[in-house]
C-alpha cells in the first residue's frame, strides 16, 4: 500500500464504534500448559495442516489467452499512475504455463496443502452466461497436477478479480445481480471441481477489496463511493457470499466444506488482563461488525447501524438468512497488529490505543511486527463467534530480498518473523484454539497489487525478467517447520 494509506489505516476506518454493546460470554481461562523442556520444539498436532498461498491475478499471467476475459484489475492495472513501478499483472509468473514447476517448488518445501484462487473471467468472461471450457481445463489441469504430487488443493471463489463486464453492466459490487452472478459461478465450480476440491473459500478479504476499490479509489475499480452506497456494495458482497454458500452446498460433492476468509480488524490486549481481554471481544466483534459479525450471525449488530445511521445498507430479513448460512470453516488473513485495545470505563468500554512512531515494522510500513496478534485474533474470533475450526489463509512479510554475489537470498528478517509469528500460533493451538492449519503468504513473488514487482512476500525468489525462481533461505526455514511440525527457539 502506499504511505498514505495502509492495510492498518484501513482496519481503522472501516471499523465500526461498539456504542455500548454488552458482548458474549466472559473470557475463558486458557489451558495450563505441563511443565516442559524451554529448549524443546513447541509442536502443533499430527493433524496440523501446512501450507502456501497464492491468488490468481497475481501469478498466472496469459491474460488474453484461451478465452480469458478482462478483469477489474487489468482495467486498473493499465491505467496510468495506479501501480507504484507502472508493471501489470499481464505477464505476472507465468503460472498459467508454468504451474507444474510451481507444483514443484510446493513439494519441495514439503508442504501438502496449497491454496490457490480460480480467476472467475477466465471461468465466466463476461461474468455470467456462456462458461469457457478452455478456463476450466487450466484448474483441471492443475488440480491433477497438485493431487499427482500430494498436495491437497483449497480454492479461492474471489480473489479481487471481478469479471470488467459485471462492473461495466451493473457497477459490479453496487449490484445483488453481481451477488446472484457470483452464486451462479461458484455453483458450477463446486459441480465440477468439487471431486477433487474438497474445501472452497467464498471471498478473500472483503474488507480490502471493498474499501480500498470502491470506497477510496486505491484499488480496482478505484470508486469513491458516498458511505450510503458503500455500505450498500458491503451488504451485496456478504449477500454473495451466502448465496454462494447455499450454491456450493446444492451443487458440490459431499462433504464438501465452505466458508469465507477475511482480513480480520486484530484487536489485541494491551495486556492480558479479564478487563483487557474482556474489551479486546467486544471490540472485535464490533470492529468486524460490517462482514464477519454479519457472515457469522446472520445479522448485523446494534452498535453497526446505529454508526452507519441514515447510511446503514437496506437489507430483508430473507437477505440476512442467506448472509447467515452456516459456514464449516473460518479462514483469517493475519499480518499486523491493527487495534491494541484497553478497557474503559466510558461508552463502548474499551479503547483504541494509539501507536507509538517507534513502533517496529518490516519492509512495507504498514506491516507492523506484533507476533501475539497471531495468538490474539483467533482466539478472541474463536471466542466470540463459537467457532470449531479456523484457518490462518495468509501470514508472511515482504523482505529487501537482495540477489548476493553467491545467487542467494539470506531474508534474516522474514525468518524472524515468521518464527516469532509461529511461536504465537502455537501457543494458540496448544491452549485450544481451534486453528487447524496455515497458509503461508505466498509461495513466491508475485505482482503486490499497487506495488507492482516491487514488494516481495515469496518463500521463493522470482526473477520477472527470466522467470527463474530461487528459493530463499526462508524457504529453508518453513521446509525446517514443515517437517518437524515444529518451531525451534
Amino acid at each position: 500500500m502506499s504511505g498514505k494509506f495502509s492495510r492498518r489505516q484501513f482496519a481503522k476506518l472501516a471499523g465500526f464504534s461498539a456504542l455500548g454493546l454488552a458482548a458474549t460470554s466472559a473470557n475463558a481461562a486458557p489451558k495450563q500448559k505441563t511443565a516442559a523442556d524451554p529448549h524443546a520444539p513447541a509442536r502443533f498436532p499430527k493433524d496440523f495442516r501446512w501450507g502456501t498461498a497464492t491468488s490468481a491475478y497475481q501469478i498466472e499471467g496469459a491474460v488474453n489467452e484461451d478465452g480469458r476475459g478482462r478483469s477489474i484489475w487489468d482495467t486498473f492495472a493499465h491505467t496510468p499512475g495506479k501501480i507504484e513501478d507502472k508493471t501489470t499483472g499481464d505477464r505476472a509468473n507465468e503460472h498459467y504455463h508454468r504451474y507444474k514447476e510451481d507444483v514443484g517448488l510446493m513439494r519441495d518445501l514439503g508442504v501438502k496443502h496449497y491454496r490457490f484462487s480460480i480467476a472467475w473471467p477466465r471461468v465466466f468472461p463476461e461474468g455470467t452466461g456462456k462458461p469457457n471450457p478452455k478456463g476450466l481445463d487450466f484448474y483441471n489441469r492443475l488440480l491433477d497436477e497438485l493431487l499427482a504430487k500430494g498436495i491437497e488443493p483449497y480454492a479461492t471463489l474471489y480473489h479481487w478479480d471481478l469479471p470488467q463486464a459485471l462492473q461495466d453492466r451493473v457497477g459490479g459490487w453496487q449490484s445483488t445481480d453481481t451477488s446472484k452472478a457470483f452464486a451462479d459461478y461458484a455453483g458450477y465450480i463446486a459441480e465440477r471441481l468439487t471431486d477433487r476440491v474438497k474445501n472452497i473459500f467464498t471471498l478473500n478479504e472483503a474488507g480490502r477489496f471493498l474499501n480500498f476499490g470502491y470506497g477510496w479509489g486505491i484499488d480496482a475499480p478505484g470508486l469513491k463511493l458516498p458511505n450510503a452506497e458503500l455500505n450498500q456494495a458491503r451488504h451485496n458482497v456478504v449477500l454473495g457470499h451466502g448465496l454462494a454458500v447455499q450454491a456450493i452446498r446444492a451443487r458440490g460433492r459431499a462433504g464438501t466444506k465452505v466458508g469465507p476468509a477475511e482480513n480480520i480488524a486484530t484487536c489485541v490486549p494491551a495486556f492480558d488482563t479479564p478487563e483487557n481481554v474482556r474489551a479486546a471481544e467486544i471490540a472485535t466483534r464490533e470492529l468486524n461488525s460490517g462482514l464477519l459479525s454479519v457472515m457469522l450471525e446472520g445479522k448485523y449488530t446494534d452498535g453497526f447501524l446505529e454508526y452507519a445511521g441514515k447510511d446503514a445498507p437496506k437489507f430483508t430479513a430473507e437477505e440476512l438468512k442467506i448472509i447467515g448460512s452456516p459456514n464449516d470453516f473460518v479462514g483469517l488473513n493475519i499480518y499486523a497488529p491493527q487495534f491494541y485495545i484497553a478497557a474503559s470505563d466510558k461508552k463502548p468500554g474499551w479503547s483504541v490505543l494509539p501507536f507509538p512512531a517507534s513502533f517496529p515494522h518490516m519492509s512495507a510500513d504498514w506491516l507492523r511486527i506484533g507476533p501475539e496478534t497471531i495468538y490474539w485474533a483467533p482466539r478472541l474470533a474463536a471466542k466470540v463467534w463459537n467457532l470449531k475450526t479456523i484457518y490462518i489463509t495468509e501470514n508472511g512479510t515482504s523482505s529487501e530480498d537482495k540477489v548476493h554475489a553467491d545467487g542467494k537470498i539470506y531474508d534474516l528478517d522474514r525468518i524472524m518473523y515468521l518464527r516469532n509469528y509461529l511461536r504465537q500460533l502455537q501457543r494458540a493451538v496448544a491452549e485450544g484454539v481451534p486453528v487447524r492449519g496455515y497458509f503461508l503468504w505466498t509461495l513466491m513473488d508475485n505482482f503486490e497489487w499497487i506495488y507492482g514487482y516491487e514488494k516481495r512476500f515469496g518463500l521463493v525468489h522470482v526473477d520477472f525478467e527470466t522467470q527463474r525462481r530461487t528459493p530463499k533461505l526462508s524457504a529453508s526455514f518453513y521446509r525446517d517447520v514443515v517437517t518437524r511440525n515444529a518451531i525451534g527457539a
